[in-house]
């Protein structure tokens, strides 16, 4: 990255930038008689008493002394990703909170608070899309009553590495105490690429409802009850894929959404001794073929940070991270 004006390294941004996308050299540390710089890019979060925190792509926060800052510049926005449709965060947040639907919401201003008898954090986390219609002190104060009364951890969901995203919230969370907890990623791609999968999709079987087997393979609840059923169920058209085993479960399940353009995989699961036999390609493909029958293009999962295999297996079939989400707790775990 280029800091050079007029031969010398300058220090281009001001308190005035936050919220605004930044790169930045800090001198770290030195290596003997040499200096080491350390180049730190993403959004300007706050500016206080000398102190700069900037939160990367990812949702990390980096705290930068303003005394070890050598260069710094505003930069534009992150370029469209090249592989895949385009789509803005907002599109996304809010075809992927119509395909996994709460139990109860209410409104706080342009936030959306959200339960489901705790089945998920997604389901049971406010969804920030605007202005709560209050100061932010008053909009948590809000946000822990209404999850207190339900008797449920209150969780905010939020974004980063996108134009659009929440980076001064997140660091709003943090100064707050607000801890994150879990953060994955929203992966797009082309639906036609999964949909011509060579996968042998004639021994996936597609149903609008998930049946006790189904639940008996999906690991996300111990318990299915009534809640994890409509949780589950809900979205504009919901496809649930099984390919039979030898047991009473599925060797693998899946679930998509459609929702115009989109088609959103999730519980994409297969049983640990059936895997590496491409049962996971099986049930994206059915359902990729599905959606396109129902006149759907692009595609979207979620991606856990840790969850290597499942990159791999999504980086394979085109799908690349859009942006960043996490997950804020209040209080103990």
């Amino acid at each position: 990255m280029e800091f050079i004006a007029g031969g010398r390294l300058e220090v281009r941004i001001t308190p005035a930038d936050v919220g605004k996308r930044v790169s930045v050299r800090r001198l770290s540390d030195a290596v003997g008689a040499t200096e080491k710089f350390t180049d730190t890019v993403g959004v300007l979060a706050s500016w206080d008493d000398g102190v700069m925190h900037i939160t990367r792509r990812n949702g990390e926060s980096v705290r930068i002394p303003e005394r070890s800052l050598v260069a710094g510049k505003v930069v534009p926005a992150a370029p469209a990703r090249r592989r895949g449709p385009a789509a803005s965060y907002e599109e996304l947040a809010r075809v992927s909170a119509r395909a996994w639907r709460p139990v109860e919401s209410e409104r706080l201003g342009d936030w959306e608070l959200r339960a489901a008898g705790g089945f998920t954090r997604r389901a049971n986390s406010v969804l920030p899309l605007g202005d709560p219609g209050r100061p932010l002190d008053e909009a948590l104060s809000a946000v822990r009553a209404w999850y207190a009364e339900r008797g449920l951890p209150p969780y905010v969901q939020t974004a980063t590495g996108a134009e659009g995203t929440q980076e001064l919230l997140c660091a709003g969370l943090e100064e707050r105490g607000w801890e994150r907890e879990v953060s994955a990623e929203l992966h797009i791609g082309g639906l036609a690429p999964v949909g011509d999968l060579a996968a042998d999709v004639t021994r996936v079987e597609l149903s609008r409802a998930c049946d006790d087997a189904w639940l008996r393979r999906y690991q996300r609840s111990t318990e299915p009850g009534a809640h994890v059923r409509e949780v589950l169920a809900s979205g504009p058209s919901v496809w649930f894929a099984s390919v039979p085993g030898s047991g009473a479960a599925p060797a693998a399940i899946g679930r998509c959404v459609v929702d115009g353009r989109w088609a959103g995989f999730m519980a994409v699961e297969v049983a640990e001794e059936h895997r590496r036999q491409g049962l996971a390609t099986m049930v994206m493909t059915a359902l990729a073929r599905q959606a396109l029958a129902e006149g759907a293009s692009a595609a979207w999962l979620q991606v856990e940070e840790a969850n290597d295999g499942a990159r791999a297996l999504y980086g394979g079939m085109g799908f690349t991270a859009h942006h960043a989400y996490h997950h804020y707790r209040y209080g103990p775990a």
